[in-house]
């Protein structure tokens, strides 16, 4: 197995976020849906957030992820709540959809968008949504005009595309949405179910993988994107923006 993958295999999430975050972001798409909305989870990874949006809503739900055991994670997870029935897993990657235009009411995507850019995911996921229906993303934002050297210096290498909250919004309207509201992770929606089980990993695996220098630089680059945020976890976050589609 890669070893990126066995950093994150079975972890509780492939991204920062709480189950309260997703259903914050929910309660504000709600009054813009149908009693029974269809709803596409993009990059939708083990599923901790397709099972709040199951819970939450009376909706069916497709859930996409190129990562099979993501999907596999996900099908135990939906079993174990008794809400496999509403869920159908999808092995696909988001620049390759087989959905038609206006099928969705809602299509959410947390920790997942930066993988096509945040501004191309807005306008090519767009027609995918029925008139008037939402979306939630969650993006990696600058909380700052002028973020210190070395955020700076780590984020343009490894997300060049990363932009601040005004360039965010403006966006979201240029791609033809109006916001209905947009809220900043805390910074214990990274280390919860995220950042701290992955440390946990990194130490056993840096033990396994000792003498192959290979792998050793993939668990480097991941504590060292761990140690950034610890540090300076005042410069950057991701925020929850939530939209609905509007019409010409």
């Amino acid at each position: 197995m890669d070893v990126f993958y066995e950093i994150h295999s079975d972890l509780p999430r492939e991204g920062p976020g709480r189950d309260e975050d997703t259903a914050r972001a929910l309660r504000l798409a709600l009054p813009h849906l149908p009693e029974a909305p269809r709803i596409l989870d993009i990059g939708c990874g083990p599923g901790m957030q397709t099972a709040v949006l199951a819970q939450q809503t009376r909706g069916s739900i497709v859930a996409l992820d190129r990562h099979p055991p993501f999907l596999e994670q996900l099908t135990v997870r939906a079993t174990q709540a008794g809400i496999q029935d509403r869920i159908q897993t999808v092995e696909g990657t988001m620049t390759d959809m087989p959905f038609e235009p206006a099928t969705f009411d809602l299509i959410w995507a947390e920790g997942a968008i930066y993988v096509m850019g945040y501004e191309a995911g807005l306008h090519a996921w767009r027609p995918l949504l029925k008139p008037g229906g939402c979306m939630a993303v969650t993006e990696l934002t600058w909380l700052v005009d002028d973020p210190r050297p070395e955020p700076r210096t780590f984020w343009r290498e490894a997300y060049p595309n990363m932009r601040g909250l005004k360039d965010n919004q403006r966006m979201i309207a240029e791609a033809g949405y109006r916001e209905l509201g947009h809220f900043q992770l805390p910074p214990e929606a990274w280390w919860t179910h995220y950042y701290e089980p992955i440390e946990a990993r990194i130490a056993q695996l840096e033990g396994r993988y000792a003498d192959d220098p290979v792998a050793l630089q993939t668990l480097a680059e991941e504590r060292a994107e761990i140690d950034l945020f610890r540090e300076h976890s005042d410069q950057y976050s991701y925020v929850f923006y939530v939209m609905q589609r509007i019409e010409p």
